[in-house]
């Protein structure tokens, strides 16, 4: 096997061209038999395989610099530059991240996991290697759908004015996620029908020069392109077209559900994404019955349909209820603002770690204005997503700070689409709901107005009071048993409202309660349960504040982070305990 004794870029460079495709072949089977057990990025990294090699059989790297866009397209370069062993002994497939990081390999500059981050980035080591008189080549390496965030644009049209050594390789395989969507695919699909020669040249436009490789796929041709615009003077962009998923039937099919995949059957495709309900098969079926009872109704996302449930057949009922704004949260936001002004009633919907891209928007555009949006915020909490590049903890502190935002914490489903009832429909002001990872139910009536912060007693104790917001809830029920095993009866209440305190509700809990215990599924810092210490600050009440600590945490598990923050029900009930005697 050629791969196994690949240990850095040097030795791709002393392989024939045979060779090289062999070693392409063994890279693919790699990939799928490594995703295929674990998960992880497949159609993306299939694709882009051949141009991996040819990029290290070119450039010098590290002193050429390489900044992949995502890196959700960096397994490839993983394995080329010391780290393929994690690639093809199982019991080294936990040994690297699904990103670039400079702490596994000098080769990765940047850890990166949000998109149409790369120019950017890459055009500062650019600048910064000519402010300091160095040599070396830098190139972007960023897809087709990354071209549609704002910050890819405004990295492109700053890199035109460089008189400089700058490369950007536009990974080109016709797909987001999903389909793409914007104005500059137009351009892009006729530079792909002209074989690059269409006078509508986006690239050329913001001042760069222009190579267009058809068979990107192809490692000569690969070759020939990099090697042509290595060393050069100034901007210029390579346009490859390639084939997502490309070398596995399945994912060359459905190019949209192998972007990230589950663990999958290697010989059928099939997928193993769990059993039993799933918050994106419940939103898909409340949106699209809102859809079709009230036409004003327009559900918006950027570029990850699947979170909700939007696939290819119910987008197309949908039709132009249903936008698909591409990798542009910013843009999605602010479009929710001029829908709701105008009348509409937008519900717009991305996961927490991505609405950290909207704080300007959400701010200034939506609540400045207060018009009256309705925003899903979905895969919340440290049970969602665990890489460092897409942790769910922070998005409490974001915006339940915001002024006029209403941040809305379910309990369970049936008081979710409570929630999302009055919000859609109401004009008073921007809600925003955060929807659990986790499917739970409950019994009972939920009310259906909540134009006022409001929380909920739901068991009416003394001594102590539980305050358990949205998915944490169950976890603070748990915390009254505890306390009940030790002579303990205690209150145990709803908050529902992430974005205020209820004062008349809180001044009450003075008269027989001596500790206020708080639970979130979030970082403390500018939390929820900050503001209920806030409140108590002057008073003799103690507050018990547990969430996470505001930490970049890496992999690390849900169970093992409850434990290390004291979050599991004992060990709250033993440090309430301890602040009682």
């Amino acid at each position: 096997m050629i791969l196994e004794n690949i240990k850095s870029p040097a030795d791709v460079k002393k392989l024939k061209a045979t060779e090289l495709d062999t070693l392409a072949t063994e890279m693919r089977q790699a990939l799928i038999q490594k995703i295929s057990r674990c998960g992880g990025h497949c159609a993306p990294n299939l694709g882009i395989v051949e141009a991996t090699i040819a990029l290290h059989y070119v450039f010098e790297s590290p002193k050429d610099k390489i900044v992949y866009d995502v890196s959700h397209q960096s397994y490839s370069h993983k394995m080329l530059t010391g780290r393929a062993e994690a690639f093809l002994n199982e019991n080294k497939y936990g040994s690297v991240t699904g990103y670039t990081e400079p702490n596994e390999s000098e080769h990765d500059h940047f850890m990166v996991g949000h998109t149409s981050t790369s120019v950017s980035l890459a055009l500062g080591l650019a600048t910064a290697r000519d402010i300091k008189g160095e040599k070396g080549n830098v190139i972007a390496v960023i897809g087709d759908g990354s071209l549609s965030g704002g910050e890819a644009f405004e990295g492109l049209d700053n890199a035109g004015e460089y008189a400089t050594n700058f490369i950007v390789v536009v990974n080109d395989n016709e797909m987001s996620i999903a389909e793409n969507h914007g104005g500059l695919y137009g351009s892009l699909a006729e530079l792909r029908a002209t074989n690059g020669k269409s006078e509508n040249n986006y690239f050329k436009s913001l001042g760069f020069d222009y190579i267009y490789v058809e068979q990107g796929n192809d490692i000569q041709a690969l070759i020939a392109a990099f090697t042509q615009v290595k060393d050069s003077s100034k901007p210029v962009v390579v346009h490859i077209h390639t084939l997502k998923g490309k070398g596995y039937s399945f994912a060359e099919q459905n190019k949209e559900g192998f972007h990230w995949s589950a663990p999958f059957n290697i010989e059928t495709g099939v997928v193993d994404w769990g059993s039993g309900e799933s918050w994106s098969g419940i939103l898909s079926n409340y949106l699209m019955a809102k859809i079709k009872a009230d036409p004003n109704v327009v559900v918006i996302h950027s570029a990850v349909p699947a979170g909700i449930g939007f696939f290819a057949p119910q987008r197309k009922e949908a039709g132009k209820q249903f936008i698909d704004v591409g990798i542009a949260e910013e843009h999605a936001v602010a479009l929710a603002s001029g829908l709701a002004k105008g009348g509409a009633k937008p519900i717009y919907s991305t996961h927490s770690t991505f609405i950290q891209r909207t704080y300007d928007q959400l701010s200034q555009d939506l609540c400045a204005n207060n018009n009256p949006a309705t925003l899903l915020i979905t895969m919340s909490g440290a049970d969602g997503m665990n890489d460092t590049t897409h942790l769910c903890i922070f998005d409490i502190a974001m915006m339940s700070n915001i002024p006029n935002l209403a941040y809305l914490c379910p309990t369970c489903v049936e008081e979710a689409k409570a929630m999302m009832d009055y919000a859609v429909d109401q004009t008073k002001c921007p809600m925003a709901i955060r929807i659990p990872n986790s499917v739970a139910h409950r019994e009972g009536e939920f009310d259906k107005d909540y134009s006022k912060v409001t929380y909920k007693i739901d068991k009416l104790g003394s001594k102590v009071a539980i305050i358990a917001l949205g998915d944490f809830y169950k976890r603070g029920e748990a915390v009254a048993s505890e306390l009940a095993k030790r002579g303990i009866d205690a209150t145990v209440i709803n908050p529902r409202f992430a974005s205020g305190v209820d004062a008349e509700l809180l001044e009450s809990l003075k008269a027989n309660h001596q500790v206020v215990v708080t639970l979130e599924n979030g970082v403390t810092a500018g939390g929820f349960g900050q503001k209920i210490a806030t409140f108590y600050g002057d008073a003799s009440m103690k507050v018990l504040v547990k969430g996470l600590k505001k930490e970049f945490y890496d992999k690390v598990s849900f169970e093992d982070l409850c434990k290390s923050n004291r979050l599991n029900p004992e060990q709250i009930a033993e440090d309430v305990t301890s602040m009682l005697s």
